[in-house]
């Protein structure tokens, strides 16, 4: 029998609400477990549809069973960074009323300690979106150059002590290979000097290495521009993000397609002659005090939404 991990899907609501759904085409481009493409899909007319994505095998399999119930659905296994070109090969280029991005890893990939994301539970070194395809973490951690290892952990994961950390997991795989979350979780932490005792000292680590094994930021540039060749004028971009360098890659897009690319000061260009693709919908927002005590997972999601002009 399959294990089941809850998962709690994080401003729900607001994010479903933000696409102004009605009658036409959507796109949720992280299903995970469904939560926002349910809500939406009782919210658009019968003759509207809904185009899901995700990589994790588990998801898909979730979606197919949605798509049971509901011909209104239509799955494709792939990232969100090849979402432009399957649009397009649809059609549908233009066209599209709203696109949902809830980033990061989901609640079930995280309690699921065969996935190897977690630093609470022991399994596999692991960490890929698709266990399918790609290198693992224990693979990647086995070959990688010490200044290649501590550059990931600062640049992805704002690891002040990347060095010594590096330094650590790469004296600890002379040893003995490091295939286990624990085991890399343990060496981080005798790494570590010094951190904040509210949060685990590998926090940071395991949120680089992550990120750099799944290629999440080049992915979330990827379908950030191609949003704009997907949205019809009028058409939604809802994005979820949970860390800093997420949002801060968002809240730049959105903010360089509402003002136009940067030109030199004294060049003569008229404002109307400036392209304009996007504009921002209001304020970030963040989870509600609420939310946050039924889900603590929640506290560091910010909503951000723009608008295709």
């Amino acid at each position: 029998m399959t294990e089941q991990f809850s998962h709690e899907t994080v401003l729900l609501h607001e994010t479903v609400d933000a696409l102004q759904p009605k009658d036409g085409v959507y796109i949720d481009g992280t299903f995970g477990r469904g939560g926002h493409t349910r809500l939406l899909l009782s919210k658009v007319s019968p003759n509207s549809t809904l185009i899901v994505f995700d990589k994790d095998p588990l998801a898909i399999a979730e979606a197919q069973s949605l798509k049971a119930e509901d011909d209104r659905v239509q799955i494709i296994q792939a990232g969100f960074a090849q979402m432009a070109q399957e649009i397009e090969q649809r059609g549908l280029s233009g066209q599209v009323d709203g696109i949902l991005l809830d980033l990061g890893v989901s609640s079930p990939q995280l309690d699921d300690a065969r996935r190897g994301f977690s630093f609470m539970s022991d399994g596999p070194l692991d960490m890929r979106m698709n266990p399918d395809t790609g290198m693992s973490a224990a693979d990647w951690i086995a070959n990688v150059r010490e200044d290649d290892l501590a550059n990931v952990l600062f640049q992805y994961g704002d690891e002040r002590f990347s060095r010594r950390i590096a330094k650590g997991i790469v004296m600890a795989r002379q040893q003995q290979a490091i295939t286990r979350t624990l085991q890399l979780a343990e060496i981080i932490k005798a790494s570590h000097p010094k951190w904040d005792h509210k949060k685990h000292p590998a926090t940071k680590s395991f949120q680089a290495i992550r990120i750099f094994i799944n290629g999440e930021l080049d992915e979330l540039d990827a379908v950030l521009q191609g949003s704009l060749k997907i949205l019809k004028p009028g058409g939604r971009l809802a994005v979820i993000s949970f860390h800093s360098l997420e949002d801060r890659a968002v809240k730049q897009f959105i903010r360089l397609q509402a003002n136009g690319p940067e030109l030199p000061p004294g060049l003569p260009v008229m404002e109307s002659s400036i392209e304009k693709l996007l504009k921002p919908v209001g304020k970030a927002i963040k989870p509600s005090a609420q939310e946050v005590a039924v889900n603590v997972r929640s506290r560091s999601a910010t909503l951000r939404i723009a608008e295709r002009l």
